[in-house]
């Protein structure tokens, strides 16, 4: 009777395999809470409806970064709660692998921070962003108590960007400002206008619509009360 093949372990298996492009799926934890996954979800509706147009950048939250020099997904990843990355494929994926992607990099990370998580955004992530990733722009933010602080890539060492007077800090890679405005970070143009949602702006348009109609009906009273003035029934003109 022959005897069985030996087999490799399901692990083994898994570690050897090349994945295609997307194949490997995201392995973030939960989110601290539900303030931290709306404001994640803000930041994206954001920058995906300010740049609608394009179609050069991928922008999302909370998904695993795989950069293995080995091409493992067991080894070096990391998931920002925020990131952009700049010329590549506006496309959905399950998760970022660096050497999927012509080995690009966030261009952007913005972290939020938590009792749980802030020694190691201000740390070790800091550090990985800095020196591995080399990303450009590395923000982080505190949805509980505001906290916003900003760094840019300058010679290979992360320097503070100033704030404004405001407290705003301005983004090389985005073109924007960050800011934080009732109690959220939002993004704001180089003139300082707030960045909208969709809804936003309709609500915005609807808005100077109803202003423009109130203005123009006490136009018309006033007129009417002119044309009283001078003995004309404004009911009798038309």
């Amino acid at each position: 009777m022959s005897q069985p093949l030996a087999t490799a372990s399901q692990a083994d298996v898994n570690e050897s395999i090349i994945f295609p492009p997307g194949d490997i799926y995201s392995d973030e934890p939960p989110l601290e809470s539900d303030l931290h996954r709306e404001q994640i979800d803000l930041l994206i509706r954001l920058i995906k409806w300010w740049w609608r147009d394009r179609q050069d950048f991928y922008a999302t939250g909370n998904l695993t970064i795989y950069f293995s020099p080995n091409q493992k997904k067991s080894e070096e990843f990391r998931g920002p709660d925020f990131f952009l990355v700049l010329d590549t494929e506006k496309k959905d994926r399950k998760s970022w692998v660096v050497w999927q992607e012509d080995g690009k990099y966030p261009n952007v990370i913005i972290e939020m921070l938590s009792d749980s998580t802030a020694s190691v955004d201000k740390g070790l992530k800091k550090q990985i962003y800095q020196n591995t990733f080399r990303t450009p722009d590395y923000f982080w933010f505190d949805p509980n108590n505001l906290e916003l602080q900003g760094f840019h890539l300058v010679d290979g060492q992360y320097q503070d960007i100033v704030p404004t007077e405001s407290g705003w800090l301005w983004s090389q890679q985005l073109g924007l400002y960050l800011a934080v405005s009732l109690g959220k970070l939002r993004f704001f143009t180089p003139d300082r206008q707030l960045v909208m949602l969709p809804e936003e702006e309709a609500n915005q348009q609807l808005q100077q619509a109803n202003q423009q109609l109130e203005q123009e009906r006490q136009r018309a009273a006033i007129l009417a009360e002119r044309l009283r003035t001078a003995g004309i029934d404004p009911e009798q003109i038309f």
